[in-house]
């Protein structure tokens, strides 16, 4: 095939190959896959929070109303494109990709199972400083979108994710402090081996690293602007916060990012914590078996259930005040965080808590 290019072409095309190739099994392993995922938990939300409020949800489209997360995606994709007039077009447009791609780059470094095959492509040293990188690269284009509608409501709401983003970023860096001194590595796959063992689920970071873990949650939620931290948000306030003036794609890339970032808090959450894909069941009581045995299943079990309690605190919990949210994450989460890192460091230095293989 390279045969068919012109001849002062192929070197350039042979030489790019390699990053061509890596590029194509990214997209084709993560973005994809990522992709239609996001689709079917916006259905899963719709249906989860339905059956909360004792209604069915999407019923519709396709049987059971599977077929409806993706004709939206088409009504959207058609929708009109409206950009207000005195607003910064460059910057409007651009904002949206601001805030997608660090979200779907922050996968390149989430290992998917125990097998080589599985994690090999993302076995870097430093992932976990990789994915606060780019995870913390999001808050722009939520700025960028508020300022550039020339929006007050837009504007008010990009500041006020702005703020609290990075307040509870704080306490989410403090409780992965607790993480990196349990594992001593920022390795994703050395983190989750450093949390197996032969007994189980009390092997994992949850246990000695409780108030972190609980810190850690809370503040994903935050992190992510979902309820019941949805001020940037908040349609009874501010209309629709910093993308009030988007439609059609636009409005979607927004969509997109932020349920991307919802599912990623839920696999950090798992592998940082919970112990990625090792068995919660304790080898010393079952013996080797397919229950103890390492498996992608018990990662993907735990993620969902992390997913799920996105949307189990959307159709429970009412709207935190802006000021109660900013009290929380500075005098409560971030005093608590520095107190219990000091605990951790002891508990591990003092060998009253083991890493596992």
């Amino acid at each position: 095939m390279i045969d068919l290019l012109p001849q002062w072409f192929q070197p350039i095309v042979i030489s790019a190959w390699p990053w061509l190739w890596m590029f194509l099994k990214i997209a084709l392993f993560t973005i994809v896959p990522l992709t239609i995922a996001v689709a079917m938990y916006t259905y899963a939300e719709r249906k989860v929070i339905g059956f909360i409020q004792d209604r069915q949800g999407p019923n519709r489209v396709g049987p059971l109303g599977l077929l409806q997360p993706f004709a939206d995606v088409i009504k959207l994709v058609f929708k009109e494109v409206i950009t207000p007039t005195v607003s910064s077009k460059l910057v409007f447009v651009i904002a949206p990709l601001l805030a997608l791609v660090p979200a779907f780059a922050a996968w390149a470094v989430i290992p998917f199972g125990p097998s080589e095959s599985m994690r090999a492509w993302s076995n870097i040293d430093a992932g976990l400083l990789y994915i606060l990188a780019m995870t913390s690269l999001g808050v722009y284009g939520i700025i960028l979108a508020g300022w550039a509608s020339n929006s007050k409501y837009a504007f008010l709401g990009a500041m006020r994710s702005a703020a609290q983003i990075i307040s509870y970023e704080l306490a989410m860096g403090f409780a992965l402090v607790g993480v990196l001194i349990g594992s001593g590595s920022m390795n994703m796959a050395k983190i989750i081996n450093a949390q197996g063992g032969d007994m189980g689920l009390f092997e994992w970071f949850w246990l000695p690293l409780l108030p972190l873990f609980v810190i850690y949650v809370i503040s994903g939620v935050a992190e992510t602007n979902r309820a019941p931290f949805d001020v940037s948000e908040g349609e009874s306030e501010i209309v629709a916060g910093f993308h009030v003036e988007y439609s059609g794609t636009g409005f979607s890339v927004f969509f997109l990012a932020e349920y991307a970032n919802m599912l990623l808090i839920s696999f950090l959450a798992a592998i940082l914590f919970l112990g990625g894909w090792h068995s919660p069941f304790p080898t010393a009581w079952l013996g080797d078996n397919f229950l103890t045995a390492p498996s992608s299943f018990w990662l993907f079990a735990k993620v969902f259930l992390f997913a799920f309690s996105f949307l189990w605190f959307r159709a429970t919990f009412p709207r935190y005040r802006y000021d109660q949210i900013m009290r929380l994450g500075w005098k409560i989460f971030i005093p608590i965080t520095l107190v219990w890192i000091i605990v951790a460091a002891l508990l591990f230095v003092s060998g009253a808590v083991t890493r596992g293989s």
